[in-house]
C-alpha cells in the first residue's frame, strides 16, 4: 500500500457522512470511538500470554459459559468507550443478563444503542486462534432524554444502521457496513491506524469451502446432514468436492467465506434445538454484513434480519455466506 493512497478509518467514516444526513456526525464519533476500544481490545490480545490477562476469570456468564479474563476486560472496554462517545444510550452484550442502561444526563441524550459480543471465539484465547469482536448499532425507539428500554435493544435486524466486527488474527482487521456495501480496514502497527485495505467487499456467488463442526453430524437435521454430503461429493462440473474449513469463531470463519466465497453453518441439534449462535448481537450484524457483501444468511427457513427477538439471548439456528450455496442448503432444508 503507497504511503500516500493510505485512507484511515476515522477519513473514511467522516467522507462517508454524507449517507446519513440525520446522523449530523453522531454516528460517525460512535464508529470512531468503536475503532479506539478494538485497538485497545487488540493490544491485550496480543500480549495475552505475557500478561496476567490470559486464562479463565473464575466466574460464569449469563450463557453458563466460563468467562475467560479477556472476555471480561473487552466488556468493559467497550462499555468504557461507548459511553465516553456521548452518543450511546445503552449497551448490550454476552457478558451481561440484562442490558446496561446509561444513566448520566449526556448518555440519555444519544441517539443509539449497540449489541455486542465483545469477544467472540473466546475460548480459543489459550491456543492462539483468531478470536473477534462483533457490533451492531441501532437509532434508540424510545424518546431522547429518557432511558432506554429493552425493546430499543430488540429490534428486527433489518432495522440495524450499522454493524461489524474486528477479527485479531495474523493482521488485525475491522470490518464494517452502513448499508452501503462492506469495507475493511487493517490495523497498521507502525502508525497505529485502521487504513482501508479492503474495499467494497463483494462475496462470491459461490465456493469451495463449507464451514460446520462436523463432529455434531450425528446431530444435525437431515436437511444438513444431506447438503454435507452434497458438499463431499465428487461432480467435476460443479467443482465439488468442497474443501471442509471450520476454525470455530464464527467472525474467522464469515470473514474467510465472504473473500473467498464459502458457506457457514451452525444448524440446531439435539443439544440446542433453537440454534446456539444469539440472534441480537451475533447472527443479525453478521447477517447484515453478509448481506451488503452480497451473500444470505438465514435460519434456514426465513431471512435472519427480518426475525423479531423475543429476548436478548435469543438463540437461532444460522446459514450464511455465498447466496447459490446458502440457496442450495435452505432447499433441502424445507
Amino acid at each position: 500500500m503507497s504511503s500516500y493512497n493510505i485512507t484511515s478509518l476515522n477519513d473514511f467514516i467522516i467522507k462517508k457522512q454524507k449517507d446519513f444526513p440525520f446522523a449530523k456526525g453522531e454516528l460517525s464519533s460512535l464508529l470512531h470511538h468503536i475503532g479506539t476500544a478494538a485497538k485497545m481490545v487488540n493490544s491485550k490480545v496480543n500480549q495475552a500470554g505475557l500478561v496476567e490477562i490470559l486464562g479463565r476469570s473464575g466466574s460464569i456468564n449469563v450463557q453458563n459459559e466460563e468467562q475467560q479474563k479477556l472476555d471480561k476486560y473487552a466488556d468493559e472496554v467497550f462499555i468504557d468507550a461507548l459511553l465516553a462517545s456521548g452518543e450511546c444510550c445503552g449497551f448490550a452484550s454476552e457478558e451481561n443478563q440484562n442490558e446496561v442502561v446509561f444513566t448520566e444526563t449526556f448518555a440519555k441524550q444519544g441517539n443509539y444503542v449497540v449489541c455486542m459480543d465483545p469477544l467472540d471465539g473466546s475460548a480459543n484465547i489459550e491456543y492462539n486462534v483468531s478470536i473477534g469482536s462483533i457490533f451492531s448499532i441501532y437509532r434508540r425507539t424510545t424518546p431522547r432524554g429518557s432511558e432506554v428500554s429493552i425493546n430499543d435493544f430488540l429490534q428486527e435486524g433489518n432495522r440495524q444502521v450499522a454493524a461489524g466486527y474486528i477479527i485479531y488474527g495474523s493482521s488485525t482487521m475491522l470490518v464494517y457496513t452502513t448499508g452501503h456495501g462492506v469495507n475493511g480496514f487493517t490495523l497498521d502497527p507502525t502508525i497505529g491506524e485502521f487504513c482501508l485495505s479492503h474495499p467494497d467487499i463483494t462475496s462470491p456467488k459461490t465456493g469451495k469451502m463449507y464451514s460446520v463442526n462436523e463432529g455434531n453430524y450425528i446431530k444435525f437435521p437431515e436437511g444438513v446432514k444431506k447438503y454435507i454430503k452434497y458438499c463431499q461429493e465428487n461432480d467435476k462440473s460443479t467443482n465439488r468436492p468442497y474443501t471442509s474449513r471450520y476454525i470455530g469463531s464464527l467472525v474467522s470463519d464469515v470473514h474467510r467465506n465472504m473473500l473467498a466465497g464459502g458457506i457457514f453453518m451452525y444448524p440446531s441439534s439435539e443439544n440446542y434445538p433453537s440454534g446456539k449462535l444469539r440472534l441480537v448481537y451475533e447472527c443479525n450484524p453478521i447477517a447484515f454484513i453478509i448481506e451488503q457483501s452480497g451473500g444470505i444468511a438465514s435460519n434456514g427457513k426465513t431471512r435472519i434480519l427480518d426475525l423479531i427477538p423475543s429476548g436478548l439471548h435469543q438463540r437461532t439456528s444460522f446459514y450464511a455466506g455465498s447466496s447459490e450455496m446458502v440457496t442450495r442448503l435452505e432447499g433441502m432444508l424445507h
